[in-house]
């Protein structure tokens, strides 16, 4: 009854796929992000995500990456989702290593994947019933046959996770019960992601905006997210039950329920989210472009009654927002080789690189690293701290950082005529293309391309276009 390996997922996700109307459900969102909990409380993911994840520093862009991805996954055409997995699995293995308590880590760990795709199961079911919506048998069979699907497809077969939904609930209770802990991933993903988790595309220009709505809403996520784990676990975990979370918790999780049985699907979709919340998105409708236009009228409006800084601290703030947000992709305060992996990643999943071009790509990335590390690691930890580089940057060589930016150039440029056009410029960018160049009116010539891409990784220049891809 249950597909077990990925030649058996032909039909799996075509109209009647329960888990490709799930995924665009923007209140899906809630189940994720109490996945992803669970997820971080298994050690060898929670290693995992501490040691080379953008989820903290990049959760926007991280959101955007997985809701591309999920829908390659997802797609009926058999071959994109095969490509798509073959992407993943590249991708997953080259994050392996140890964390600072020696425990070895490996993304492309099977038992570890079989979880994610457990937990993601349990927490929609839980969705779907604290929703009012609890689903019957056959609809959790078919929702719970589609997520082994999609393990079949990344593993080449599902049999780290119970054949049965009947069997799955006890294998879940005991991976509840023995093996999650009170992982570091946790604690940042509940009291340091959600109070500090920077602005979406559309309010960063507005700090003063996000900061005193982030106030608010970064506590009560995090309650909410706390109240909807089993109980069992926030015991083990020592979580905080907060007074009224759980009347909180069943709110939100009924008003998002009614909202998408009753609301028109342009209005409650993950696409429409995303269009609300990115400007640079390209599917946005004529009602969020004037929500997008009320709140940018706020925004501007304090930004006139808020005094600006003076030059000095806007220097020193500038300098020190690089660093944070182009080099420490990760954000533990240091550049390492997982910084620069990660920047390599996000190209990638843009370009939807063959693994050729991925492989020059990473290839061009451990040369710059190896670079910074002769040249910026004075102590020799293997890692460069932010007094490192400040010290050091400006005499750097730049060999390393010119190959990434000729590697860069070459796996954008796919009709290989030497020149960026304006659809190239839009699938690496993803906005539109601008003239503020010199050559061509039309494309982007490798020359200003690498001056312009150099200029910006060293911290000389701001660019709108780069800052979009890696800040």
């Amino acid at each position: 009854m249950t597909p077990t390996t990925a030649e058996e997922t032909l039909d799996v996700f075509g109209p009647d796929s329960m888990l490709r109307r799930l995924t665009n459900e923007a209140r899906w969102g809630l189940a994720v992000a109490r996945a992803t909990v669970l997820e971080a409380a298994y050690p060898q993911i929670g290693a995992a995500l501490i040691g080379n994840s953008t989820f903290v520093t990049h959760p926007w862009r991280r959101l955007r990456n997985t809701l591309t991805s999920t829908q390659r996954l997802l797609d009926p055409d058999q071959h994109v989702r095969r490509r798509e997995a073959t992407r993943l699995n590249r991708l997953h293995a080259r994050i392996a290593g140890t964390d600072p308590q020696g425990l070895r880590y490996d993304a492309a760990n099977a038992e570890a994947r079989a979880w994610v795709a457990a937990t993601l199961f349990e927490s929609s079911v839980t969705m779907y019933r604290l929703s009012g919506e609890s689903l019957d048998r056959a609809a959790t069979e078919q929702l719970y046959a589609e997520f082994r699907t999609v393990l079949a497809l990344m593993e080449g077969n599902s049999d780290h996770l119970p054949p049965t939904v009947r069997e799955f609930w006890p294998y879940f209770e005991d991976i509840v019960h023995h093996r999650l802990e009170n992982t570091e991933a946790v604690r940042v993903i509940l009291y340091r992601l959600f109070a500090n988790v920077p602005a979406p595309p559309l309010l960063r220009g507005s700090p003063a905006v996000w900061a005193a709505s982030r106030a608010v809403a970064g506590p009560v996520a995090a309650a909410i997210t706390i109240a909807s784990l089993p109980e069992p676990l926030c015991r083990r975990l020592a979580l905080p039950d907060f007074p009224g979370a759980r009347a909180l918790m069943h709110g939100a999780y009924l008003s998002t329920g009614v909202a998408s049985r009753l609301l028109p699907n342009d209005w409650v979709s993950v696409e429409s989210l995303m269009s609300l919340l990115d400007p640079d998105h390209s599917s946005e409708t004529g009602l969020w472009q004037g929500v997008r236009r009320k709140a940018g009228q706020a925004a501007a409006l304090i930004r006139l009654v808020t005094p600006a800084p003076d030059e000095d601290d806007r220097a020193v703030h500038s300098a020190d927002r690089f660093f944070a947000e182009v080099l420490d992709q990760t954000g533990d305060g240091h550049i390492a080789w997982p910084d620069l992996a990660a920047m390599a990643r996000e190209i990638a999943t843009r370009l939807d690189l063959d693994e050729q071009d991925e492989e020059r790509l990473y290839n061009a990335y451990a040369a710059w690293w190896r670079e910074l590390q002769a040249n910026l690691d004075s102590d020799g930890d293997g890692r460069v701290t932010r007094q490192e580089y400040a010290a050091a940057s400006t005499s750097l060589p730049s060999s390393g950082l010119i190959k990434v930016a000729d590697v860069l150039f070459d796996v954008t440029d796919v009709d290989d005529d030497q020149a960026i056009d304006v659809q190239e410029y839009q699938k690496l960018f993803r906005t539109a293309f601008h003239r503020d160049l010199t050559g061509k009116a039309d494309n982007y010539s490798r020359s200003a391309f690498v001056r312009q891409f150099l200029s910006f990784m060293s911290g000389q220049e701001h660019s709108t276009a780069y800052g979009s891809l890696l800040a």
